[in-house]
């Protein structure tokens, strides 16, 4: 894509913006100073070095729907993306419009709120307009931006302080969207604020319901993770056949605080994960997790950052892929330690196995250590599937296929098995199992 025509994507939503923008509810001047970003920042393409791998620019060459188009569905098309035997109170989201009738929340403590954005918009608690836009920053990422130019549903949690919340939140985002409809563009939002010696656990999944046309879903989610909190994050993206999903979340962690997060891609053209996570206290602990299954022409992308800020800090990140066929995979993880953050141990890892010689990975881990009292590490590695394995098993009667399956679910279990909710392991146990056999 040429600069003119990069230009004329970006000029295109600010215009749209201009036109809607008497229709988007509260946050007026943010959402003013927003599109300034934006249009300033400009749509990444491959000349930008944090996108060198994944050209954005290339997925606005036509004119996008920039409001949600709503769907009718029945109950039985949400029930397909539940996950089974999993006690959770579920919210759907259609084309990033919270839907009531689909949603069943249950189970939820006193003083917990479960919302669409758009009534948190409207009522703007004190919760809500104290950490809206607090962590994702508007005047470095472009989607950023664009999407609080645009906010104007998904879904708000907020955890009172000293409040379990025992069963998981499920977050179902369900994108449906006919040829007829031309190109739509979806942006939901996503704000969570957990209190001080609270505890919550959230999946989030992608999925697509008789979707015939190009869609572009831009999801960005602040969480707030307060002072002895524990947040367990999950993020699948499975039946994403024809979305090109550009997610980016941010979290916050306050002292004594636990945040574990996994991502799991087994499906989607074109996706882009933006992790990042700001330890800003002392004494707290980081998970980060992620495993990518690619054929085709797939296209997956995982950006990591974690920011030591203060000391007696720890994190460790492992992400594992498997690449077939003319499939792409990157990623880059990014580890910052800063001058103050002594006694940090932070870790990182990245493996890979590909199956065909036209499967490509970038990998780039980094460290940028400014404190003299820590222990860090990164690696990665890339390769294919064990020989002498493979001999093995053929040696003790198991096909090519049953032996190649079970040395690649073996190398996905790693990850799998990080999961501490029972039935969402048990179903991602499945789901990898069968991606692995197609």
């Amino acid at each position: 894509m040429t600069t003119v025509e990069k230009i004329s994507a970006t000029e295109n939503l600010v215009s749209e913006f201009q036109k809607t923008k008497a229709s988007l509810k509260g946050f007026a001047v943010l959402r003013e100073k927003a599109i300034i970003e934006f249009e300033r920042i400009g749509i990444p393409n491959r000349k930008n070095e944090e996108w060198k791998y994944s050209d954005a620019s290339a997925l606005f060459k036509e004119e996008l729907q920039v409001l949600g188009s709503k769907f009718q569905m029945k109950k039985e098309d949400v029930a397909k993306f539940l996950v089974p035997d999993l006690n959770a109170s579920i919210v759907v989201l259609v084309n990033g419009i919270y839907s009531e009738e689909h949603s069943s929340l249950k189970n939820i403590s006193k003083g917990v709120i479960v919302s669409s954005f758009s009534k948190a918009l409207n009522e703007n608690t004190k919760a809500f307009s104290e950490h809206f836009t607090k962590y994702a920053d508007i005047t470095s990422d472009a989607f950023t931006a664009l999407n609080t130019a645009f906010a104007s549903d998904g879904v708000f949690i907020s955890v009172p302080d000293n409040t379990v919340v025992e069963f998981p939140v499920h977050i179902i985002n369900i994108i449906s969207a006919k040829g007829d409809q031309g190109g739509l563009l979806v942006q939901p939002r996503f704000l969570f604020v957990i209190g001080g010696n609270a505890e919550l656990k959230i999946i989030e999944s992608f999925d697509t319901l008789n979707s015939s046309t190009k869609t572009i879903c831009n999801s960005v989610t602040e969480i707030s993770v307060g002072e002895n909190a524990k947040v367990q994050y999950y993020k699948l993206q499975n039946d994403c056949a024809g979305i090109h999903l550009i997610s980016t979340v941010t979290a916050h962690q306050q002292k004594n605080s636990h945040f574990d997060t996994n991502t799991v891609t087994l499906n989607g053209d074109w996706i882009r994960n933006n992790l990042s996570i700001l330890v800003d206290a002392e004494h707290c602990e980081s998970h980060l997790n992620g495993l990518f299954i690619t054929r085709g022409t797939q296209h997956v992308d995982n950006h990591t950052l974690v920011d030591h800020r203060k000391p007696n800090c720890q994190s460790n990140q492992l992400y594992k892929g498997i690449l077939d066929e003319k499939s792409t995979g990157i990623f880059n993880g990014k580890i910052f330690v800063k001058r103050d953050a002594q006694k940090t141990n932070a870790y990182q890892s990245s493996k890979n196995i590909l199956l065909s010689d036209d499967a490509t990975i970038n990998t780039k881990p980094q460290l940028e250590i400014y404190a003299d009292d820590v222990k860090c590490s990164h690696g990665s590695t890339t390769g294919q599937l064990n020989e002498e394995a493979m001999f093995y098993l053929r040696s003790r009667g198991l096909s090519e296929d049953s032996a190649k399956n079970l040395l690649l679910f073996a190398f996905a279990g790693d990850v799998i098995q990080k999961i501490q909710i029972e039935p969402l392991r048990i179903y991602l146990e499945e789901l990898v199992n069968e991606r692995l056999k197609k």
